[in-house]
Formats: structure tokens, C-alpha cells, sequence
């Protein structure tokens, strides 16, 4: 027995010492964590329950039989994340650069089965070479498995993905199917194709950050949610954004107690929006001082700035916020915008996450750019995300609400539950100005005629009584008593139930 045991433990150490020593000390000396020490940094201490420990590759060709190193590059188990459950693999750069092998990918793949037969989230932390080329083909069905799993756990149990080093080729697509994605600046990069295949296809020089960096992905495509500075950064940040999410979509998110009164008056919110229509206000601020104690996680912050999405609580309850960013395009939509937004309030739908959205928005936003970009199909994102969404749905409009927009931004014919608006809150086809220069186009010479137009086409529909006339808003708030009005609305629809048409999926305008 006594020398089971010490084999037992020879093998572990083997394990635990991944690529060795040298390998590890070259992770260190790029500033970046070894896989275990990251599961250490993520997870509770000493939750974490390790699987496949002992599994090796089955390659014979290009010498790898041997070549074997005990978990083949990726360490995979489950421990918990404030007490609640969460499945994790880590791959670890010090063995075979990361690369992913047909048994990289079974213990991958197991973790993820388990994960949705138990209801509990998969965190994926990535640096890895890409597929093993010394395996051809069984590494590339390696990661058709895993892709598979992503499509089927899709709205069954969240998933996050954080970057930690390279993610190039097929590698992109798994990470591509989850929730979140988190990237860690000047370690870890994602593309396709490298800058030497562009290089040669397309002539463009580019270096790997400028093609796929976390700056790239956090400001320009869009691929990224947030970027951070270091691997422990990013993941207590991972930890952070846990601690919003439900374990499943068999459960409803965490309840985290408050001494934040849900009657708490914000006098500062009166004066919020400025009287001049066309100056701009920052919005966060609104939300920072709406939420429960100020605090407010953003996804996606220096992408498509003209609308803001992420999560915060009311009376401790996890919620969603969208709201147009006055401070930014004047708060318009946009192509970008509308597919940020529409993602994050499918993922809130998907996981019974109320969705609490705040309405400034003068249209969408014109031009050619825009509509050979086709922001027709791309704004029915949001509209589509919107009227699918069967979870409680929050609208207060603070300022100005045009046209299509309107419309969009979870109005009441959306089956938005709640609809608010602020007393000085213009609801209409268009502003006053450009409304009277079509109705009144006779008198387009006569600017004194057209300024009393003007007038008084703001005093019949510049305010929120025409469409609270109709039912279409439910009531008219004074700004300071948002919070309050919101939290009571919320406890009212704690209980709803309202289910779509029985269907095998609808047809999203992708």
C-alpha cells in the first residue's frame, strides 16, 4: 500500500509541476499566473475539486509518445466562488504552449457536461497555442466537441471566458459562443488569423495587439467586454460579475441584503437633465444614483459608449440596466449600440434577470455609413431582443423619446411592464423643429410663423401626457423618486409569468 501511495503522489507532483520549472519561471517572467495559480486566485480557498488529473495524450507520431506530461495542458474541476458552485478549466501555457489535443479537449468537455446536468456556470481561462498540430485532425474534432457544448449550455448556465494569453485560429469560436469575455492588456491576444498570415494574404503589416489585443477587442470589434491590467485583476473582477449571476436558468439570481432604503430620495436627479434640450448629461450618473449603494457593474464601457449595459441591484435584487448615453452621439443608436444592448437583454431574459432600462434617445443615428452598414436589420436586433423578453421589463424615459426609437427602447407596446417618464420627457415622431418644417412647409419663408409653429407643437406633444393619455406611459414621476418607483415595481412583478408562443426558435434578424 505504502508504495501505491508514494506512486500516487509522484504522479500528482508530476501533474503539479505542469511544463517545470523553467517553463513556469518564463510564464512568471511574462507577468502571467500559471494555470493552478489562477484557479487559486478565482476560486474560494481550498474549494477547488480537481478532475483528470492523471490524463495524458494518446499521440504515437512526431515523437509524442515520448513526450507526456500528466493533465496534457489543461488543469479542469469545480470549487466554489463565494460558497456558490462554478466548474472551471484552466489551460496551462507551460505544457505543449497550452495546445488543445483530442484529451484536452474530453476533459473540457466533461467538465462542461456536468456543469449542465447540475446547473452550475463554466468559467474558461484560455492561453493556449492553439490546436495540437502533432494530432492533425483529432485536435481540430477536439474542438468541435467543445463548440458543440458552448451552443447547447447557451442560456442553460452561464458562461464566461477570460483571455489569458493567445487565442488564435479555431480557439477564438469557443470563448466567441459564451457570455463574457474578459482580456487581460499586453498578455493575451485574440484573431483568426495571425499577423503573419495577413501579412501574406492581404500585405498588411500589423503587429499581434494591434490585430487582436484586449484594446482592440474592448474599443473596436466589439469581441471583448472588459480589459484589465493583470491575470488577478481580471479574475476577482470574474468573481465580481459571479456574484450578479443566477447559478442556471433553473434558479432566479442571488438576493444580497442592502441597507440601502428602497424609499431613498436623490433631490440631485431634478436637476440632472439640463433645460436646454440639446446639452448633454451623463447618464451613469443617474444610474449610479439610482441602484443599490452606487454600485454598478459595466459591460462593455469603451465599446459603443452611445448606450450603456450592466448589472446592478435594487433592494438587493440583480438587475439589468440599459440607457442611452446622452454624452456620446447624443444618446442616438446605432449599429454597434443596437447589437450590444440586444445581446446583453437576451442574456438577461435568458436568466430570469429583470431589465431596468433608462430612455434619452432622439433616433437612430443617420447616414450613409449607416445604412450601407445596415443598421435596418442590425437596430432589429434590439427591437426583436426587447419584444422576445418575457422577464420583468423597467422603463423610465428622462428625456427625449423619438420616433423608431421610441418604439424600441422597451416601450409599452413591447410589453414593457412598467413605463415611466420624468415630467419634462418628450414623446414623439420626431423633435419639434424638424416636425413643423414638414407639417408646415408653406411657411418655411416666414420664420416668425414657423418659430409660433414650433411653439406650439412643443406645448401639444413635448411632454409625457400625450402618451400617458393613451395608457402608453403609466405614470409621470418626479426625478427624485426614481429609485423608490423602480424597487416598488420590481416587488410588484417578482411573481410574473408571461410565456411566448410555443416555437423550436425564433428567427433573430442575425
Amino acid at each position: 500500500m505504502q508504495d501505491i501511495l508514494e506512486q500516487l503522489e509522484r504522479k500528482r507532483a508530476a501533474a503539479r509541476l505542469g511544463g517545470g520549472p523553467k517553463r513556469i519561471e518564463a510564464q512568471h517572467g511574462k507577468g502571467k499566473l500559471t494555470a493552478r495559480e489562477r484557479i487559486e486566485a478565482l476560486l474560494d480557498e481550498g474549494s477547488f475539486e480537481e478532475w483528470d488529473m492523471f490524463v495524458e495524450h494518446r499521440c504515437t507520431d512526431f515523437g509524442m509518445a515520448d513526450n507526456k506530461i500528466p493533465g496534457d495542458g489543461v488543469v479542469t474541476g469545480y470549487g466554489t466562488i463565494n460558497g456558490r458552485l462554478v466548474f472551471v478549466f484552466s489551460q496551462d501555457f507551460t505544457v505543449f504552449g497550452g495546445a488543445l489535443s483530442e484529451a484536452h479537449a474530453e476533459k473540457i468537455c466533461k467538465i462542461m457536461d456536468q456543469a449542465m446536468k447540475v446547473g452550475a456556470p463554466v468559467i474558461g481561462l484560455n492561453d493556449s497555442g492553439g490546436a495540437r498540430i502533432q494530432e492533425g485532425v483529432a485536435s481540430l474534432g477536439g474542438y468541435a466537441e467543445v463548440f458543440q457544448r458552448n451552443v447547447l449550455a447557451s442560456g442553460v448556465i452561464p458562461q464566461i471566458s477570460v483571455i489569458m494569453g493567445p487565442c488564435a485560429g479555431g480557439a477564438v469560436y469557443s470563448p466567441a459562443m459564451t457570455d463574457f469575455i474578459f482580456m487581460v492588456k499586453d498578455t493575451s491576444y485574440m484573431f483568426v488569423t495571425g499577423p503573419e498570415v495577413v501579412k501574406t494574404v492581404t500585405h498588411e503589416e500589423v503587429t499581434a495587439e494591434e490585430l487582436g489585443g484586449a484594446l482592440t477587442h474592448t474599443t473596436r470589434s466589439g469581441v471583448a467586454d472588459r480589459a484589465f491590467d493583470n491575470d488577478i485583476e481580471a479574475l476577482l473582477m470574474v468573481r465580481r460579475l459571479f456574484n450578479y449571476l443566477p447559478l442556471s436558468n433553473r434558479e432566479k439570481p442571488p438576493v444580497r441584503r442592502t441597507g440601502d432604503p428602497i424609499d431613498r430620495c436623490e433631490p440631485s436627479l431634478d436637476t440632472l437633465v439640463p433645460d436646454n434640450p440639446n446639452k448633454p448629461y451623463d447618464m451613469k450618473e443617474l444610474i449610479l444614483k439610482t441602484v443599490d449603494d452606487g454600485d454598478f457593474f459595466e459591460i462593455q464601457p469603451e465599446y459603443a459608449q452611445n448606450i450603456i449595459v450592466g448589472f446592478a441591484r435594487m433592494d438587493g435584487q440583480t438587475v439589468g440596466i440599459v440607457a442611452n448615453q446622452p454624452l456620446v452621439l447624443a444618446g442616438c443608436l446605432d449599429i454597434k449600440s443596437s447589437i450590444k444592448a440586444a445581446r446583453f437583454v437576451r442574456f438577461c431574459d435568458a436568466f430570469h434577470i429583470p431589465v431596468i432600462t433608462f430612455v434619452d434617445v432622439p433616433g437612430f443615428l443617420p447616414g450613409t455609413a449607416q445604412e450601407y452598414g445596415g443598421i435596418i436589420k442590425h437596430g432589429a436586433k434590439l427591437l426583436y431582443a426587447y419584444a422576445e423578453a418575457t422577464v420583468p421589463k423597467i422603463t423610465v424615459i428622462t428625456r427625449k423619446a423619438y420616433g423608431g426609437a421610441y418604439d424600441v427602447m422597451a416601450s409599452k407596446h413591447l410589453r414593457g411592464d412598467v413605463n415611466l417618464a420624468w415630467p419634462n420627457a418628450e414623446i414623439a415622431v420626431m423633435g419639434a423643429k424638424g416636425a413643423v418644417e414638414i407639417i408646415f412647409r408653406e411657411d418655411k419663408k416666414d420664420p416668425a410663423k414657423l418659430a409660433e409653429r414650433e411653439a406650439e407643437y412643443k406645448r401639444r406633444f413635448a411632454n409625457p401626457f400625450v402618451a400617458a393619455e393613451r395608457g402608453y406611459i403609466d405614470d409621470v414621476i418626479l426625478p427624485h423618486e426614481t429609485r423608490k418607483r423602480i424597487c416598488r415595481s420590481l416587488a410588484m412583478l417578482k411573481d410574473k409569468k408571461l410565456d411566448n408562443p410555443w416555437r423550436k426558435h425564433g428567427n433573430i434578424p442575425l
